[in-house]
């Protein structure tokens, strides 16, 4: 089976491609815009018939779109998150119209929900800012491609590798600055009081793995959560936990981002487990703990230990939400 993973030098996609790449009897292609992918691709730029070429190049069974943007301004999202699923539907129609399309979505395209309610996938879809509109514009693109086109709500995830794009990825870094100095130092964090829902990336990839290997057609859109929401203040105390910094949190009182418009997310995963037979498998403390472990030992700069004088550091813009 011939899998194409675009965006396979990213977060997900980077944990994704590693999945596939140790099943026997896939051949893992890579799609992306780094020198060594097997397919220069770049879904926010190129035309669909320029893409349509690549793929008829490359006669993929399946597709699993992982590209995206997080950050950056109104355009460049709505370039990676919407205008690049579109380009991917249209050229996929031209080149490879039988093959399987698993395009990863985002929980943030809901929007607000009520405290205490698991969002099933039926629920309105509400996002309050550009990232979750952007990305409910290529979630709504595929779905009504008329393709073989399953889209995956994920959660916030985390995990080995994050990105400093989000709060564990950042967290984790001022983490290792301060720990680098002294474990009794102190890390500025945003207001922790949101609640969400934390998934593992390799639960992640394994519900990749899932929905491109059952046979038949799949339900157009599933969750793919941890099914419970705890703040945001459980995964800073966890991470530090595992780092073992001894010195002081200092979280701010007044909220700030998201986490105004959107204080609880919780997922309804029933779907996925009924679909695809998928249950996450990792805990938030495993996922923390795994994080520390790959990215989060400190580390010095040839002048010396990295990190403030006084041990102390800052995350400003963490604003309590983990994206």
């Amino acid at each position: 089976m011939r899998i194409l993973v675009l965006g396979s030098t990213g977060y997900l996609g980077g944990h994704i491609a590693e999945r596939l790449h140790a099943l026997p009897g896939v051949r893992l292609l890579r799609g992306g815009r780094a020198p060594a992918d097997d397919l220069r691709v770049d879904l926010a730029a190129m035309t669909p018939a320029a893409l349509a070429e690549q793929l008829t190049r490359a006669e993929p069974d399946a597709v699993v779109n992982c590209v995206g943007a997080v950050g950056g301004t109104a355009l460049t999202l709505a370039e990676a998150n919407s205008r690049g699923p579109a380009a991917l539907c249209e050229a996929l129609h031209a080149a490879a119209p039988g093959a399987r399309l698993v395009h990863l979505g985002s929980a943030a395209e809901y929007g607000p929900t009520g405290i205490g309610e698991r969002t099933a996938e039926e629920a309105p879809a509400r996002p309050v800012a550009p990232y979750g509109a952007t990305k409910l514009a290529g979630t709504l693109t595929v779905l009504g491609a008329g393709l073989d086109a399953l889209v995956l709500r994920v959660t916030n995830p985390v995990g080995p590798r994050a990105p400093r794009t989000g709060l564990p990825g950042r967290l984790t870094a001022e983490l290792g600055r301060a720990m680098s100095v002294t474990p009794h130092g102190s890390v500025q964090v945003g207001d922790l009081s949101a609640y969400r829902d934390f998934v593992d990336v390799r639960d992640v990839a394994h519900a990749v793995v899932l929905a491109l290997g059952l046979p038949g057609r799949l339900p157009r859109l599933l969750n793919i959560g941890s099914g419970s929401a705890v703040p945001v203040r459980d995964l800073v105390q966890g991470l530090v936990g595992a780092a073992g910094f001894t010195g002081h949190v200092e979280e701010s009182l007044g909220k700030v981002g998201r986490s105004v418009a959107v204080p609880w997310q919780c997922a309804d995963i029933g779907a996925a487990e009924r679909e695809l037979g998928w249950t996450p498998t990792h805990s938030l403390r495993d996922s923390v703990t795994a994080l520390w472990a790959a990215d989060g030992a400190p580390r010095k700069g040839p002048g010396g230990p990295a990190g403030a004088d006084d041990g102390s550091s800052r995350l400003a813009s963490a604003g309590g939400d983990p994206r």
